[in-house]
């Protein structure tokens, strides 16, 4: 059975890691919410051994995942967790940071606020949330591919969307969240890192 595979987790996962790598060098333990197929977890606990990387996600990505995990052979990374946001229970041992990529724009947005309640529950104090995918900030999309990526995934499913840096960053406040860093991307994308206070 051959790999899950992602070529945008290919092109993303240098940029993310050097973000990564800098913020997380004294870190422990990091949850990734919607590991996909995998292929971010093996690359980022390469690049952080020091560090245990516990993947998540929905049932039915979780084989594909342990291809992508068992085949790396590394002992810090977690099996997959069975989460859903909405659904599954979260886990009760506190990480120091709680990493998502591609993630707030295909839940709905009900969604989206359970995210940012419960991962400031999953935090140790001064611990970070790291979110990368593609914003829009004061209403605006700049970038004509994300405008057209939008339109693909409101015509999927109008519950789903770019969302607005302003709404997410509203959620993190009420959550006990401060902004620490929006940090620009390729491909039109943001890495935004709120610390729990």
């Amino acid at each position: 059975m051959n790999k899950p595979f992602s070529q945008a987790c290919e092109n993303n996962r240098s940029p993310i890691g050097a973000v990564l790598i800098r913020l997380l060098s004294t870190s422990a333990s990091v949850l990734e919410l919607g590991s996909g197929t995998g292929q971010h977890a093996v690359w980022f606990a390469q690049q952080l051994p020091h560090l245990h990387w516990q993947t998540s996600d929905r049932m039915e990505n979780h084989s594909g995942i342990n291809q992508w995990l068992d085949e790396s052979g590394l002992d810090n990374i977690g099996a997959p967790l069975a989460l859903d946001v909405s659904f599954d229970a979260w886990p009760t041992e506190p990480f120091d940071a709680v990493f998502s990529s591609n993630t707030a724009h295909i839940m709905a947005w009900p969604e989206v606020e359970i995210m940012f309640s419960k991962v400031a529950g999953t935090l140790s104090a001064g611990g970070l949330f790291c979110l990368y995918g593609p914003m829009k900030y004061s209403g605006v999309i700049t970038a004509e591919s994300n405008r057209a990526f939008d339109h693909r995934l409101k015509a999927h499913n109008p519950r789903q969307g770019i969302r607005e840096f302003n709404d997410l960053d509203q959620l993190a406040l009420t959550a006990g969240f401060s902004l620490l860093e929006d940090n620009a991307m390729p491909a039109n994308n943001r890495l935004l890192v709120w610390q729990k206070l």
